[in-house]
């Protein structure tokens, strides 16, 4: 009886073919050294712009009048952050869901912030000698929150109606100290004193959401191409490359529904957290565990090796024909 031939791809069949020493340790140093250099060089010759980052001295420069309806927004508690919910403030209803689930809300209110005394009053509160300024600010506190709420929003409908928004050009109206704030503010950030105010060693939260609400910095972001409508999580600036791995997070806030849901934040964190679930657990779900044998794709990558085999395969089944 004839016993079966091993084949060349036998993985209990002695290799008697002819050896090298490989110094695996070597090899890594050396590549890691090369790839080092590579990527030196690389860095100097395609370098990263820097982009100077956004601060309040350029954007009150830049921009005086966005500076001061944003600051405005924050006194009257229409701005974004303001209304953003947790973990920021218990605003009802802004908690994003997935389904019946608001990981928002179980987060907790961790970063507390007041608009109006985080990003105004107590930033004002650090000027020292100027009798206007703390008279505004005496004024303020000492009124009753529907006196405050009624002068920042007279204030703010007032500045949205006048022309090109200039305070300027601010139809007479009761603001009350509302006004003077408002000037304050902006010569603080016109100094440059604000940055320094509103940052907390280097938590910068508070500064970067106050930036944030306002439209100087999205304006910035649209002429380097890096708004929500320009893939901007992984965009960088001009024509170098971004955080291409974001891809899979930011795919979704292009398509509807999560395009025009005002839960679109949750509902790409489930969609990407479901297709996580899917690669993580991809060997035991039937079918889609046999895609890649049905697609041949390994065939076409490893291409020399099956040919080899077929032609090594190919005198032998000769020889057994013949016998």
């Amino acid at each position: 009886m004839r016993t079966a031939r091993r084949t060349r791809t036998d993985p209990d069949m002695e290799w008697t073919g002819p050896e090298r020493r490989f110094d695996l340790v070597k090899e890594f140093v050396v590549a890691t050294i090369v790839v080092g250099i590579v990527i030196v060089a690389l860095s100097f010759a395609f370098r990263v712009p820097d982009e100077p980052a956004v601060t309040f001295k350029s954007w009150a420069s830049a921009n005086a009048t966005d500076f001061v309806t944003t600051a405005v927004a924050e006194l009257n508690g229409s701005s974004t952050t303001a209304g953003y919910g947790r973990p920021y403030n218990n605003t009802p209803g802004a908690a994003q869901k997935l389904g019946p689930i608001s990981l928002q809300s179980a987060a907790g209110v961790s970063i507390p912030v007041d608009t109006a005394e985080d990003f105004v009053l107590t930033p004002l509160s650090t000027v020292a000698g100027d009798p206007q300024l703390a008279k505004a600010l005496a004024t303020y506190r000492t009124a009753s929150a529907d006196q405050q709420a009624s002068w920042s929003k007279s204030y703010g409908d007032a500045l949205a109606a006048a022309p090109d928004n200039d305070p300027a050009k601010v139809a007479p109206g009761d603001y009350g100290p509302v006004p003077v704030l408002a000037a304050k503010l902006l010569a603080l950030a016109s100094s440059g004193a604000l940055d320094g105010a509103l940052a907390s060693g280097t938590d910068n939260t508070k500064a970067q959401l106050f930036i944030a609400d306002g439209g100087f910095l999205a304006d910035q972001g649209d002429a380097q191409q890096l708004g929500g409508d320009h893939w901007g999580m992984v965009n960088s600036s001009g024509s170098f490359p971004g955080q291409f791995w974001l891809t899979g997070f930011s795919f979704w806030y292009q398509v509807d529904p999560f395009k025009s849901s005002s839960n679109g934040d949750a509902l790409a964190f489930g969609a990407l957290g479901i297709l996580t679930l899917v690669v993580i657990f991809l060997p035991w779900i039937p079918g889609l565990r046999s895609v890649p044998r049905l697609l041949r794709l390994h065939r076409l990558i490893w291409w020399p090796f099956y040919r080899k085999q077929r032609n090594d395969a190919a005198p032998r089944m000769g020889a057994v024909a013949r016998k």
